[in-house]
């Protein structure tokens, strides 16, 4: 029996071994999840030039996953981050999208707001609206929003997910279908090439499916390490998105596909 040589990139995972400053690179991303360029330059004490050259380099062996302007840890398919640690990630990217979805929101809009960590720091940057009326499946949502005397907070029911008090299931679904609001706000986990939308609990992707259809407008809000990122279950598709609020400009082809679609991207300013 002939057995096949290993290809080019298995070769290279072998063989690759990285140097203190790529190590201490990959350190910082398994505690983190995600950094961008600049912050793996200004850690390393070394050009962005080199950090890309590093990441590249890295990305090439499997050690990391590289998307516009960062890096971030491999990512699995079949389970997301654990909520604890997406609470850190990107965050000053969560709160720059946070204040442009804000900005956007007309006083006495009504909303359904969706699971994930974007849409509560979207939450607690609308604690002065006023005449707010919001629908949420996310109990840390509800929580921030009881704080804005001004504004009427409703609990979907059904099954509370313990790790990131998320509230799925048919129940849910149901709750959700009695409402016809302005503005549906939804996370995502991942946004791949072909303009699919994923994610990775099909309880909670049948949940963000019915706020879709009961929403006038849906708001997307998504980091730019969200580009590229691999899930297991289609949600939706862009063309489905009215606008799409994130941290960077959306590489190729990105940029392509939501001019297609027709979908307003929101650029949030640092």
């Amino acid at each position: 029996m002939t057995r096949r040589s290993p290809t080019p990139r298995a070769r290279a995972t072998r063989a690759f071994t990285p140097n203190p400053r790529q190590s201490d690179l990959l350190a910082a991303l398994r505690e983190r999840g995600v950094m961008s360029v600049e912050a793996m330059a200004e850690r390393s004490g070394v050009t962005l030039q080199t950090v890309r050259r590093d990441v590249g380099l890295l990305a090439d062996a499997g050690l990391l996953a590289r998307f516009h302007g960062g890096a971030r840890v491999p990512s699995s398919t079949t389970e997301n981050i654990g909520y604890r640690q997406r609470q850190h990630l990107n965050e000053q990217a969560k709160r720059q999208i946070a204040r442009a979805v804000a900005q956007a929101v007309p006083a006495g809009s009504s909303m359904i707001i969706n699971i994930g960590t974007t849409t509560e720091a979207v939450a607690r940057e609308l604690l002065h609206h006023k005449g707010l009326r919001v629908i949420t499946n996310n109990l840390n949502v509800a929580a921030i929003l009881s704080d804005n005397a001004d504004c009427e907070v409703i609990v979907a029911g059904g099954l509370v997910r313990s790790r990131d008090r998320g509230i799925i299931g048919e129940a849910t679904v149901e709750f959700i279908g009695q409402f016809r609001v302005d503005i549906g706000l939804i996370g995502i986990s991942g946004i791949e090439a072909d303009g699919t939308l994923r994610d990775f609990d099909y309880r909670e992707v049948k949940v963000a499916r019915a706020i879709i259809a009961q929403s006038r407008q849906v708001w997307l809000a998504a980091d730019c390490s969200k580009f590229n990122r691999p899930a297991m279950i289609e949600l939706a598709h862009l063309n489905q998105i009215d606008r799409l609020f994130t941290d960077r400009a959306p590489p190729q082809p990105f940029a392509a596909l939501l001019a297609e679609a027709g979908v307003h991207c929101v650029v949030a300013e640092g």
